[in-house]
């Protein structure tokens, strides 16, 4: 599945003629420009709304904890593997934001309704809505679990471990908080996006910088190191090695895909409900997603780490390898985390990582929660999304209480990530496969994109 979402990516990228990478500093001014030209535009949200909700959802407990896994059992050289695929993820991030708003609907309550469901329906026929509903189906399980189970069970043990909150008054109160949010629909949940997502990604932000900051001296020799070890040098083996290599290559493609959640398909769901008449338009904007995603919060969590120099001795990539044995420490990010921030700020950076947790993996509860509305919209029509949101808000509580298993909690909580990124994979198929076969449609419309603003700035 690693290799097909990495190889979608960057037969996108080639097809695009490299338009995506080439084109960040565009995206970011269409995102900036945007505002109320689009206002009188059919569609729920603003574009910038669209993006935070899908923002909301990818920004999440992987931008801590799992680069953190990443480095800790990859080596340094997973960083540049998650640069790597978010610059190629960035074309897969655009094509589902272009084909989203092409064959989006309007569902019988008036909300704009699209996504890969929509896609395989309207863009590769009847004899695919089969495809279409597999897709749907594995979403909603998908965001019960990814979105939902994983992601309260991490606020909740957090804010226990570090502040001795009882786990049942978590559970409790993000309910309250998700209820709150979720049963007001898209219109709500981007709002309280479009403010909480770029506070909260600023916050983490500027502890990161200060981090390196106060590092500065080692910052350089951590890129020299990633550089290095991205490409299987390391002196400890006498030079080059393949499984060094392959190991990391391994740990940074699939910690950054699923960070980002590029091919997935879950953020063009997000993206049809943007008030943009143009899908090429809302791709470009979209694409920004994975970019502040991987390249710019995962690097400072990354950087800090390997600056700080905080990573275990047992957590060593060649060690890992030559005796095959995966140490317990490797595999628990967030303390990896907390100790390269606290290292720098001592009293201080501990709490920022714990609150960056928490307001991360709440945020995610809240987009997921969209996404599996609209699968189960799709499947079940508008009178699924009453009961899915109240099921969806039960299981934020229900959850927590899982961390009251004593002894087979560590087994329970790995089982179900287990089926969670299984589903997620398999939600990820489906949308591949309507990548692929739309491709052409989206190299047209690009092409017909940039000639128009060409022309009119010839004018």
């Amino acid at each position: 599945m690693l290799a097909l979402l990495l190889g979608t990516g960057l037969y996108l990228t080639i097809g695009l003629g490299f338009m995506p990478i080439l084109r960040i500093p565009y995206a970011f001014g269409q995102l900036i420009r945007g505002g109320k030209r689009h206002d009188a535009e059919a569609g729920d949200v603003s574009p910038f709304g669209a993006l935070m909700t899908a923002l909301s959802s990818t920004v999440g407990t992987g931008n801590i904890a799992g680069v953190a896994v990443a480095i800790a059992i990859g080596g340094p050289g997973a960083l540049f593997w998650m640069w790597m695929t978010a610059l190629v993820g960035m074309a897969t991030k655009y094509s589902e934001g272009v084909l989203a708003v092409k064959f989006r609907e309007v569902d019988a309550d008036g909300r704009h309704v699209g996504g890969p469901m929509y896609y395989i329906k309207n863009g590769m026929g009847p004899k695919w809505v089969w495809l279409g509903g597999l897709f749907a189906i594995f979403g909603i399980f998908a965001s019960l679990g990814t979105g939902n189970y994983i992601q309260a069970i991490s606020v909740a043990d957090a804010l226990n471990s570090s502040y001795g909150v009882p786990i049942w008054m978590t559970g409790f109160v993000m309910m309250g908080l998700a209820a709150a949010v979720i049963l007001g629909g898209i219109k709500r949940i981007a709002n309280v996006a479009g403010k909480l997502v770029p506070s909260m990604a600023a916050f983490y932000f500027i502890a990161g910088v200060i981090v390196l900051v106060l590092n500065i001296d080692a910052v350089p020799d951590a890129f020299m190191l990633v550089i290095k070890r991205a490409f299987g040098f390391d002196a400890a083996v006498g030079g080059f090695s393949g499984a060094l290599l392959m190991l990391a290559m391994q740990r940074g493609v699939a910690r950054g895909i699923f960070s980002n959640e590029a091919g997935q398909g879950s953020a063009p769901i997000a993206h049809a409900a943007a008030k943009n008449k143009d899908p090429v338009n809302q791709g470009i904007i979209a694409m920004l997603g994975t970019f502040i995603d991987t390249i710019v919060i995962c690097s400072i969590t990354g950087l800090a780490i390997l600056a700080t120099g905080v990573i275990p001795p047992e957590c060593n990539a060649v060690s890992i390898l030559s005796n095959d044995v995966m140490p317990a420490v490797c595999d628990t990010g967030p303390p990896i985390t907390i100790s390269a921030f606290e290292a720098a700020l001592p009293g201080i950076g501990g709490h920022v990582v714990t609150i960056s947790l928490a307001l991360f993996a709440f945020t995610t509860i809240l987009g997921w929660s969209y996404y599996g509305e609209r699968c189960a919209e799709y499947l079940f029509s508008e009178k699924a999304i009453l009961p899915y949101r109240i099921v969806y808000v039960l299981i934020v509580f229900a959850a927590t209480l899982v961390l009251y298993a004593g002894e087979d909690v560590d087994a329970v909580i790995n089982t179900v990530w287990l089926a969670t990124d299984t589903l997620t994979g398999m939600m990820a198929a489906p949308n591949l496969i309507a990548l692929l076969a739309l491709s052409p449609l989206v190299f047209k419309l690009t092409k017909e994109y940039f000639a128009r603003e060409k022309a009119d700035k010839q004018k």
